[in-house]
């Protein structure tokens, strides 16, 4: 049957059951969002920049499972998607970006917002295309979305000029795609799983280190079956949080340079490291030479480029991690280590890692505590990046799977408003907060427009100390206080809820914090909380940026009063 480019992408993406579509309309994509009142199950949610789109796509992704999908227009609708395109990369999240291009016999001639796209998010996506005519839309828009989900996910782009998507082809939408140079490995190698076991079986110290890849893989029970069938303490990287339960006796939190010290060192006296989804990463290594110096490495991952990326690895196991782990789980017969528990345990007790200062003052982490107890951790928290995404890393208690979403391996200051947006329309019954640095919260503002023309509840903990609070940490401890360009202006947040039409709240005294909290948590629609919070709070424990766990700061200057957060509920 006959239909035009525009419709040929909408019916395409109904057959691939997308439901919400984030994105700015332009002139050169004109053609696709006037298409769109033909197709209402796609609901299109329209945000204030692009960037907040690839970010909305993205949160919605990564609570959901499912592949985010946004649009753009030509030129600068299109090249204010790559850092959301790039925050995906690094992140492994499924998404589909299409954007509009000037008219094909406008191409190469420097028209009115033309902008090279394929060759601007070639190093940020996946893959993507330009696609010169209709016909080819439909067959393109299936790999895409094939693409875009197996294997490593990631996000891919489609660019269309204009008149491709006025032109009319036969649509037909194929049922499977072939690509043969790009077939992802997904069961692992037998030889290479039973050495694995054998190594595991043998291990003294072992400990599991699994990152985004569980979450991903959705592997929940299957890690939970290898920790408990192989008494094998988990650590879960910073976007591995909520891959493994947390009230969890073999749970052990988050390692690396704001991760528990008692990690840190249970990876330090290790004899066996299994990593699982994960990418031995800078932040969770340090300096390479030093990283579990003792242990042996099993490296369970679907991409073979990381496998001796960055460490040497003794048993690579290249695979999806569901399918590796279940395989794994077959070899393995229950074992005792229970005196590798109860040393683990032990230095759980000497090198605690949930201490906050006993002051009268509003800390963060008491904050994030508060937060915690209110929603009894039945909720999804969303961070942008800095000490508000740490602090929400280690004082949140994670026990339910997919419940953290964050910018890791990019590091993308403004993440949180947008994201939070994607996963509360992805999952709309679940309580959902946004925990913003005030810096990076002034990034991606302009969505609380978004946010009250669709009445998305999501309620916002903006933790104002006036700095770029992890860059002044480090010039305080680095650089000898030399304060340069991290102080800034805030606007009364207060109002500026207040001129969009959302409940807003400030929080100055400890004693108000649960109390407004608790306020917020009543209110049906979203909520501002501007707690103004101790503005040289710093973030421990900390290991400096390419060092090792003997140069780990676990705490504030000596003479302070300490308390365990899980404690502090008064």
């Amino acid at each position: 049957m006959k239909r035009t480019g525009a419709q040929i992408v909408c019916e395409s993406l109904q057959a691939e059951g997308v439901d919400i579509i984030f994105g700015i309309l332009g002139g050169a994509i004109l053609p696709l969002y006037q298409t769109l009142p033909q197709y209402p199950k796609l609901k299109h949610i329209l945000v204030r920049h692009e960037q907040c789109a690839a970010h909305a796509a993205d949160g919605y992704s990564r609570v959901t499972g499912k592949v985010g999908v946004c649009w753009a227009t030509s030129g600068p609708g299109a090249t204010n998607l790559v850092t959301g395109l790039a925050n995906a990369m690094m992140d492994s999240v499924p998404m589909v970006a299409i954007t509009g291009q000037v008219p094909r016999s406008a191409i190469g001639k420097d028209a009115f917002q033309e902008t090279d796209v394929t060759g601007v998010t070639l190093p940020v996506t996946k893959h993507n295309y330009l696609v010169m005519d209709a016909k080819d839309l439909a067959h393109t828009i299936k790999e895409a979305f094939y693409i875009a989900r197996s294997g490593r996910p990631g996000p891919v782009l489609i660019d269309i000029p204009k008149d491709v998507l006025q032109e009319e082809a036969d649509y037909v939408y194929p049922e499977s795609v072939t690509l043969p140079g790009y077939v992802p490995h997904l069961t692992g190698n037998p030889a290479q799983i039973k050495r694995a076991a054998k190594l595991i079986a043998e291990a003294h110290r072992p400990v599991i280190i699994a990152g985004h890849g569980v979450i991903i893989s959705r592997a929940y029970a299957e890690l939970k079956e290898l920790a408990e069938k192989a008494q094998i303490p988990v650590i879960t990287t910073l976007l591995g949080i909520s891959g493994f339960p947390e009230d969890h006796v073999l749970s052990l939190g988050m390692p690396g340079m704001h991760g528990m010290a008692y990690a840190n060192i249970a990876i330090d006296r290790s004899d066996l490291v299994i990593g699982i989804g994960m990418r031995f990463d800078d932040r969770v290594v340090g300096r390479v030479k030093d990283f579990a110096p003792r242990a042996k490495i099993i490296h369970i991952d679907i991409d073979p480029a990381e496998i001796d990326k960055n460490v040497k690895t003794t048993v690579p196991l290249v695979g999806d991690v569901k399918r590796v782990l279940s395989a794994l789980n077959k070899q393995l017969a229950p074992q005792n280590r229970l005196d590798w528990v109860r040393e683990v345990d032990q230095v759980k007790r000497e090198h605690p890692s949930h201490l906050i200062s006993d002051t009268n003052k509003v800390l963060p982490q008491y904050v994030v505590r508060q937060i915690w107890e209110a929603t009894k951790g039945d909720a999804i928290i969303v961070t942008g990046v800095g000490q508000h995404q740490m602090w929400a890393a280690q004082h949140f208690f994670y026990t339910k799977p997919a419940s953290f979403v964050t910018s890791g391996g990019l590091g993308t200051m403004g993440f949180e408003v947008p994201a939070a947006i994607g996963a509360k329309l992805g999952k709309p019954k679940e309580t959902v907060w946004a925990i913003c640095g005030d810096g990076g919260f002034q990034m991606t503002l302009q969505e609380l427009a978004t946010i009250a023309e669709h009445k998305i509840d999501i309620k916002f903990a903006i933790f104002n100390n006036g700095f770029h609070g992890m860059v002044r940490q480090w010039q305080e401890l680095f650089y000898n206080k030399d304060y340069v360009a991290t102080q800034f202006f805030n606007p009364d947040f207060v109002k500026l809820a207040d001129a969009y039409g959302i409940a807003g709240f400030r929080v100055t005294d400890k004693a108000g914090v649960r109390a407004t909290i608790d306020q917020a948590m009543a209110v049906r629609g979203p909520v501002l909380i501007d707690f103004v919070v101790e503005p040289e709070e710093n973030v421990y424990p900390m290991i400096p940026a390419g060092t090792s766990v003997g140069e780990m700061i676990e705490a504030p200057l000596p003479g302070l009063h300490l308390v365990d957060s899980k404690d502090a509920s008064t």
